[in-house]
This record gives structure tokens, C-alpha cells and sequence, in this order.
């Protein structure tokens, strides 16, 4: 089984809503877990599966993950601006990259217009380096996670004002 056959694989189980797919040939055994059973929703994000030639630099020690605020009040102001804007979630576990390679410039920043199939970010993988590319089009309003930071499946990475 080659790289590309995997990466189809991995693709595939990420956009099917599986929880754990397993696979066991003569010399290879593949499982593949997503964490929790997701169907598709305009939220959630593609995953591309392409191996970069130069892995970035260590990780650095993660620092505290910033989260979307919890409403205090069903009358605070910032909460009901929250609810106007998109969440791109994370499609699987690893580690968040902002940037393609160390000595490259970030994806996206707060303010940056995206349009859908833009790539964000990458998150690795089991040393694969997967592309997280925007299904919406829009402004970036805030990116929640900090560079080099580990990701669950599921977890809130950008929000998008899509006006």
C-alpha cells in the first residue's frame, strides 16, 4: 500500500463520519480512529493529505490553549456576536502549524479574507503533514489555537465572519 492509497484512506474516513476504521494486510496494519462518530455539517473542514519535504522545528512546549468565551449572560453583547460567525474545528488529532515551514510566513491572520479551499493551516499527523483548507468563504475574526499546540478532533481552531 503506498502513501497516496493511505492518504485516499485517511481522506475518505475523515469525510465518511466513522469512528474507527481498520485495516490489516499482509506486512501493513492501518487503524484510523476520528475520535467520536461526526456527520458532515457546513463547520466541519476538508482534509488533504500531502507529505511536506521539510518538517518544521521542534514543537515548543505548548502553551494554554485559548477557547471561545462560555456567555456569562444571554445579554452579553460578545456572546451574541459569536453566534454570527463560523467555527472551523479541527478534523483530527495532532499538532496545530500555522505556518507551512518555519521560515514561511503564516497561512492566514486575524483580518485575512479567505475564500473556500484556501488552506489555513496544517495539522501533523503520525509524521504526515495534512492540509486543513476553509470550506467558507469570509473574513478571519480570530484563530483560537496557538502555533505548535497539540489539537483534539472536534476542537475550534478559527472563526470566520462569512458576511
Amino acid at each position: 500500500m503506498d502513501i497516496k492509497e493511505i492518504q485516499s484512506l485517511i481522506k475518505f474516513v475523515a469525510k465518511s463520519g466513522a469512528s474507527e476504521v481498520k485495516l490489516e494486510m499482509e506486512d501493513v496494519k492501518i487503524t484510523i480512529r476520528t475520535g467520536s462518530h461526526q456527520s458532515s455539517t457546513p463547520e466541519t473542514t476538508i482534509v488533504q493529505q500531502i507529505p511536506m519535504a521539510a518538517a518544521p522545528a521542534a514543537p515548543v512546549p505548548a502553551a494554554p490553549q485559548e477557547t471561545a468565551p462560555a456567555p456569562a449572560a444571554p445579554t452579553e453583547a460578545p456572546a451574541e456576536d459569536d453566534s454570527k460567525y463560523i467555527t472551523i474545528k479541527s478534523p483530527i488529532i495532532g499538532t496545530f502549524y500555522r505556518k507551512p515551514s518555519p521560515d514561511k510566513p503564516a497561512f492566514v491572520e486575524v483580518g485575512a479574507d479567505i475564500k473556500q479551499g484556501d488552506v489555513l493551516c496544517v495539522i501533523e499527523a503520525m509524521k504526515l503533514f495534512n492540509d486543513i483548507e476553509s470550506e467558507v468563504s469570509g473574513k478571519i475574526v480570530k484563530i483560537l489555537v496557538d502555533d505548535s499546540s497539540p489539537v483534539e478532533f472536534d476542537q475550534p481552531l478559527f472563526l470566520v465572519d462569512p458576511s
